[in-house]
């Protein structure tokens, strides 16, 4: 139930890479169809309006990494939109919106709570060096592992709680960030093989996505851990004791 949003959008780009609709472009589709499937989790309950607010921050935070990666040549997006951003279609927003998404509905769903949160400033540090890092590392040193060094040093008491049923269980946060990255990594093979995006050794025939990006995504799943888990931390707090 958790992964709700992200299947809608493998789903979807499965479906659109079969079906060629001639009235108009696979990209401003898949925009229309996802903006559909988040306005119908928000109206059925499946997403609160706090939720939806955190979806947009991640799509505009995962836009405008899009926007960057694609100026340089990190990847590409071939296909012709009216819906494009400077060359980056607009839907690639919801990709990173989908963790986002993910991250809200399996906190509600498997009532997690954590213990060991270092707070605002360590985590915030930890989260804007990540994200300033994805755009410097084609500049400067790529500085990906000292920084996993950085987040294993900052979360080292944090620890996950999460229930299931009516039994209760607990994971070490560094090892929680590395599940949700090797998961999204899988997804980002199907992605690609799929036609959603490019890398540049991809364009002639379809290549495994190499694993080094595993810990990007990593690092990604941090930035939005830390935004979701500071918006339930300072709702915590707005409750009456």
């Amino acid at each position: 139930m958790s992964c709700i949003f992200p299947v809608a959008i493998f789903g979807t780009l499965a479906i659109s890479s079969m079906i060629d609709v001639p009235f108009i472009h696979r990209y401003d589709a898949i925009l229309l169809i996802l903006i559909g499937v988040q306005a119908l989790m928000f109206f059925s309950g499946l997403e609160t309006r706090d939720e939806i607010k955190v979806i947009c921050v991640f799509h505009g935070i995962g836009l405008l990494l899009e926007i960057y990666k694609v100026s340089i040549g990190s990847w590409s997006y071939p296909e012709p939109a009216f819906t494009k951003l400077f060359h980056v279609p607009l839907y690639s927003g919801f990709m990173y919106a989908s963790v986002a998404s993910f991250m809200c509905q399996i906190w509600r769903r498997l009532r997690m709570d954590m213990t060991g949160w270092p707070g605002l400033i360590p985590a915030g540090i930890v989260g804007g060096s990540i994200y300033l890092n994805f755009f410097t590392n084609h500049y400067m040193a790529d500085l990906r592992w000292w920084l996993t060094g950085l987040v294993v040093i900052v979360f080292w008491r944090t620890w996950i709680i999460y229930r299931v049923r009516s039994k209760t269980y607990r994971m070490p946060l560094t090892a929680a960030f590395f599940i949700v990255g090797f998961f999204i990594w899988l997804a980002e093979n199907i992605a690609t093989f799929f036609g959603a995006w490019k890398y540049p050794n991809q364009h002639h025939a379809w290549h495994v996505v190499h694993v080094n990006k595993i810990s990007s995504w990593f690092l990604l799943v941090i930035i939005s851990v830390i935004i979701v888990a500071q918006l339930k931390h300072v709702k915590a707090d707005r409750k009456p004791r």
